[in-house]
């Protein structure tokens, strides 16, 4: 396997941790009968810890599609070098960096490692080029 195809697959990891923590924070503060219905009703946004994990879950699944493809690009068309590894290296850390950042709040240095991530992609995709 590749660096890259590990790289993936960790981040593939990182995005499921994503989902837990967020999953368990909206149900801390909803209440697992709510998570457990069917969420017909209108509830009120998240907040705090919850609302945080929830956006950075969804900054996550905005991103992730991206990384993959360009990941799985270079795989089939055999694009493998120093441009994918430090793309694919750039990004996994930079969101595993960017999780407890928004999940504790800090400005402007979360908005700095999600640039970073967003170079890993860029990275990769100048390798296809």
């Amino acid at each position: 396997m590749t660096i890259e195809l590990a790289t993936l697959s960790f981040s593939i990891l990182l995005g499921f941790v994503h989902i837990v923590l967020s999953s368990h924070a909206v149900s801390m503060q909803r209440g697992y009968r709510w998570t457990a219905s069917a969420r017909d009703d209108a509830v009120p946004p998240l907040s705090g810890l919850a609302g945080r994990l929830d956006r950075a879950l969804h900054n996550y699944l905005e991103t992730f599609p991206f990384f993959a493809a360009a990941v799985l690009t270079a795989h089939v068309t055999d694009r493998h070098g120093s441009l994918t590894i430090w793309g694919t290296q750039l990004y996994f850390w930079a969101r595993v960096a960017y999780l407890p950042l928004y999940a504790f709040g800090i400005p402007l240095v979360r908005s700095v490692v999600w640039n970073i991530a967003a170079i890993g992609i860029a990275l990769i995709l100048a390798a296809l080029l």
